[in-house]
């Protein structure tokens, strides 16, 4: 649990943090008082749906080929380490944009479902509030199954969605309700 002069943010990303999307995390914060501690968690992809995303785009609808007869079990788990470590790259490089912002930082990769991680996280550390930051996802959003809606319904925080690499202004001006949202 966290102690009254900490700020504990649950932050929870889709793709690594530029430079521009820590210093917006940040900013957010600049007024709070005591210590803000971000805590990062970044899902990593799945080599399996990253398959037979391939696989579907691949057979144009033609062929319905299962990734699982296609693809060896060995390089299946090839697959699955390379983007464990690409995923471990991305966070470290995400935190240390935090750091260079002036926040402090730590973050784990997920391989659960991510708002259950971020439900975990934010109780674990008992987080003030939760940021999710993702690529626009019209589609899933429209119908409320985006991450964003998911943790609302779920936690017992405020939660705050941004769209990665794109300043407050680009937000506001190209999504109108969509971008920067509240609870």
């Amino acid at each position: 649990m966290a102690d009254d002069a900490n700020y504990d943010v649950a932050l929870l990303i889709e793709q690594p943090l530029s430079a521009l999307d820590a210093q917006q995390v940040r900013s957010l914060h600049e007024d709070v008082e005591g210590t803000v501690r971000y805590h990062v968690l970044l899902p990593v992809e799945d080599a399996a749906m990253r398959v037979e995303t391939a696989m579907g785009s691949l057979a144009g609808g033609e062929i319905l080929a299962s990734p699982a007869m296609v693809m060896a079990q060995a390089d299946r788990e090839g697959l699955q380490e390379e983007l464990l470590e690409a995923c471990r790259h991305d966070l470290q490089k995400s935190v240390a944009e935090l750091v260079r912002a002036g926040a402090q930082a730590g973050g784990e990769t997920v391989t659960a479902d991510p708002i259950e991680a971020l439900a975990g996280k934010v109780k674990q550390v008992d987080a003030r509030e939760a940021i999710i930051l993702t690529r626009p996802h019209v589609v899933s959003e429209f119908f409320h199954l985006d991450w964003t809606s998911r943790a609302r319904r779920k936690l017992g925080v405020p939660v705050l969605h941004l769209l990665e690499h794109e300043t407050f202004d680009e937000q506001a001006e190209g999504f109108g309700e969509e971008g920067v949202t509240g609870l």
